[in-house]
Protein backbone atom coordinates (compact mmCIF):
# COMPACT_ATOMS: atom_id res chain seq x y z
CA UNK A 1 0.00 0.00 0.00
CA UNK A 2 2.67 2.51 1.02
CA UNK A 3 6.38 2.87 0.40
CA UNK A 4 8.25 4.65 3.17
CA UNK A 5 10.25 7.67 2.06
CA UNK A 6 11.59 8.60 5.53
CA UNK A 7 12.25 7.08 8.90
CA UNK A 8 9.97 8.03 11.77
CA UNK A 9 10.25 11.62 13.04
CA UNK A 10 8.35 13.74 15.57
CA UNK A 11 6.24 16.86 15.01
CA UNK A 12 5.54 18.88 18.16
CA UNK A 13 3.10 21.66 18.98
CA UNK A 14 2.06 23.19 22.32
CA UNK A 15 -1.33 24.60 23.24
CA UNK A 16 -1.62 26.93 26.24
CA UNK A 17 -5.03 27.09 27.94
CA UNK A 18 -5.55 30.53 29.47
CA UNK A 19 -9.31 30.48 30.09
CA UNK A 20 -11.92 28.10 31.48
CA UNK A 21 -14.55 26.54 29.19
CA UNK A 22 -12.99 28.17 26.13
CA UNK A 23 -11.71 26.08 23.25
CA UNK A 24 -8.13 26.88 22.31
CA UNK A 25 -6.76 26.05 18.87
CA UNK A 26 -3.39 25.35 17.24
CA UNK A 27 -2.23 23.74 14.00
CA UNK A 28 0.63 21.63 12.73
CA UNK A 29 1.50 22.60 9.16
CA UNK A 30 1.98 19.54 6.92
CA UNK A 31 2.49 21.44 3.67
CA UNK A 32 6.13 20.35 3.48
CA UNK A 33 5.25 16.68 3.98
CA UNK A 34 2.11 16.09 1.89
CA UNK A 35 2.33 16.33 -1.91
CA UNK A 36 -0.72 15.50 -4.05
CA UNK A 37 1.27 15.33 -7.31
CA UNK A 38 3.68 12.72 -5.94
CA UNK A 39 0.92 10.95 -3.92
CA UNK A 40 2.97 11.67 -0.81
CA UNK A 41 1.19 11.40 2.55
CA UNK A 42 2.01 11.62 6.23
CA UNK A 43 1.73 8.29 8.05
CA UNK A 44 0.92 8.88 11.73
CA UNK A 45 2.29 6.11 13.94
CA UNK A 46 1.35 7.51 17.36
CA UNK A 47 0.32 10.70 19.14
CA UNK A 48 1.40 11.58 22.67
CA UNK A 49 -0.17 14.22 24.92
CA UNK A 50 1.86 15.79 27.74
CA UNK A 51 -0.05 17.86 30.33
CA UNK A 52 1.96 20.47 32.25
CA UNK A 53 1.25 23.44 34.47
CA UNK A 54 2.15 27.09 33.89
CA UNK A 55 5.84 26.22 33.83
CA UNK A 56 7.96 23.11 34.07
CA UNK A 57 8.05 23.54 37.85
CA UNK A 58 4.27 23.80 38.34
CA UNK A 59 2.23 20.57 38.23
CA UNK A 60 -0.93 20.43 36.12
CA UNK A 61 -3.07 19.71 39.20
CA UNK A 62 -1.78 22.93 40.80
CA UNK A 63 -2.59 24.85 37.60
CA UNK A 64 -6.08 23.36 37.56
CA UNK A 65 -6.67 24.58 41.11
CA UNK A 66 -9.64 22.28 41.66
CA UNK A 67 -11.73 19.49 40.24
CA UNK A 68 -12.25 19.44 36.52
CA UNK A 69 -10.94 18.02 33.30
CA UNK A 70 -8.68 18.89 30.41
CA UNK A 71 -9.44 17.54 26.94
CA UNK A 72 -7.32 17.73 23.78
CA UNK A 73 -8.00 16.42 20.26
CA UNK A 74 -6.08 16.24 16.99
CA UNK A 75 -8.07 16.15 13.73
CA UNK A 76 -7.08 16.24 10.08
CA UNK A 77 -10.01 18.51 9.17
CA UNK A 78 -10.92 21.82 10.79
CA UNK A 79 -14.15 21.08 12.63
CA UNK A 80 -14.05 24.36 14.55
CA UNK A 81 -14.26 22.66 17.94
CA UNK A 82 -14.23 19.38 19.82
CA UNK A 83 -15.67 16.34 18.05
CA UNK A 84 -17.19 13.00 19.06
CA UNK A 85 -15.04 9.86 18.96
CA UNK A 86 -16.84 8.50 15.87
CA UNK A 87 -15.79 11.47 13.71
CA UNK A 88 -13.55 10.22 10.85
CA UNK A 89 -11.44 13.37 11.07
CA UNK A 90 -10.33 12.49 14.63
CA UNK A 91 -6.68 11.38 14.62
CA UNK A 92 -6.04 11.29 18.38
CA UNK A 93 -7.53 12.46 21.68
CA UNK A 94 -6.79 12.72 25.38
CA UNK A 95 -8.87 13.53 28.45
CA UNK A 96 -7.42 14.14 31.91
CA UNK A 97 -9.86 14.20 34.84
CA UNK A 98 -9.04 15.43 38.34
CA UNK A 99 -11.17 15.21 41.48
CA UNK A 100 -9.45 17.36 44.08
CA UNK A 101 -11.88 16.38 46.87
CA UNK A 102 -11.09 12.67 46.62
CA UNK A 103 -7.46 13.29 45.58
CA UNK A 104 -8.01 11.26 42.44
CA UNK A 105 -6.99 11.76 38.86
CA UNK A 106 -7.48 9.55 35.85
CA UNK A 107 -7.38 9.44 32.12
CA UNK A 108 -10.91 8.82 30.84
CA UNK A 109 -9.75 8.53 27.23
CA UNK A 110 -8.77 4.86 27.26
CA UNK A 111 -8.26 4.41 23.53
CA UNK A 112 -4.50 4.30 22.80
CA UNK A 113 -3.36 6.67 20.06
CA UNK A 114 -0.76 4.20 18.82
CA UNK A 115 -1.10 2.88 15.29
CA UNK A 116 2.08 0.76 15.22
CA UNK A 117 5.45 1.17 13.52
CA UNK A 118 5.18 -1.29 10.64
CA UNK A 119 5.14 -0.20 7.02
CA UNK A 120 1.37 -0.75 6.75
CA UNK A 121 0.52 0.42 10.27
CA UNK A 122 -0.61 3.97 10.75
CA UNK A 123 -3.14 6.61 9.98
CA UNK A 124 -2.56 8.25 6.60
CA UNK A 125 -3.10 12.01 6.36
CA UNK A 126 -3.29 13.73 2.97
CA UNK A 127 -4.51 17.14 4.22
CA UNK A 128 -2.09 20.04 4.65
CA UNK A 129 -2.80 20.68 8.36
CA UNK A 130 -3.43 18.87 11.61
CA UNK A 131 -5.79 20.79 13.89
CA UNK A 132 -5.47 20.76 17.67
CA UNK A 133 -8.39 21.71 19.93
CA UNK A 134 -8.14 21.82 23.73
CA UNK A 135 -10.38 22.86 26.62
CA UNK A 136 -10.28 22.89 30.42
CA UNK A 137 -13.05 23.21 32.99
CA UNK A 138 -10.74 24.25 35.85
CA UNK A 139 -7.81 26.65 35.88
CA UNK A 140 -5.99 29.01 38.21
CA UNK A 141 -2.87 29.41 36.06
CA UNK A 142 -2.08 28.46 32.47
CA UNK A 143 -2.23 24.79 31.49
CA UNK A 144 0.07 23.59 28.71
CA UNK A 145 -0.54 20.57 26.51
CA UNK A 146 2.25 19.41 24.25
CA UNK A 147 1.16 17.24 21.33
CA UNK A 148 3.85 14.96 19.87
CA UNK A 149 3.00 13.31 16.54
CA UNK A 150 5.32 10.46 15.58
CA UNK A 151 5.11 10.06 11.81
CA UNK A 152 6.89 9.25 8.58
CA UNK A 153 6.44 10.29 4.96
CA UNK A 154 5.15 7.64 2.55
CA UNK A 155 4.33 7.36 -1.13
CA UNK A 156 0.95 5.80 -1.85
CA UNK A 157 -0.31 4.12 -4.98
CA UNK A 158 -2.65 6.25 -7.07
CA UNK A 159 -5.66 4.16 -5.99
CA UNK A 160 -4.77 4.31 -2.29
CA UNK A 161 -4.12 8.05 -2.36
CA UNK A 162 -7.42 8.67 -4.14
CA UNK A 163 -9.32 6.47 -1.66
CA UNK A 164 -7.88 8.35 1.33
CA UNK A 165 -8.55 11.73 -0.29
CA UNK A 166 -12.16 10.75 -1.06
CA UNK A 167 -12.69 9.48 2.48
CA UNK A 168 -11.27 12.72 3.89
CA UNK A 169 -13.50 14.80 1.64
CA UNK A 170 -16.54 12.70 2.58
CA UNK A 171 -15.73 13.21 6.26
CA UNK A 172 -15.77 16.96 5.64
CA UNK A 173 -19.55 16.86 5.05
Amino acid sequence: MAAKKTSMFTLTERVTLTAVDTETFATIDLGSYVDVGDRQALQVHSVDFIFQGASGAVAVNTSMGGSGHVVCQVTDLNRGGLVFADDRALVASADLIQDIDAYLSQNADMYPDNYGKGSDDGRYVVNDQLYITALTTARTTDINITVRVNASIVSLTAKDFMAIAIQSTAADN
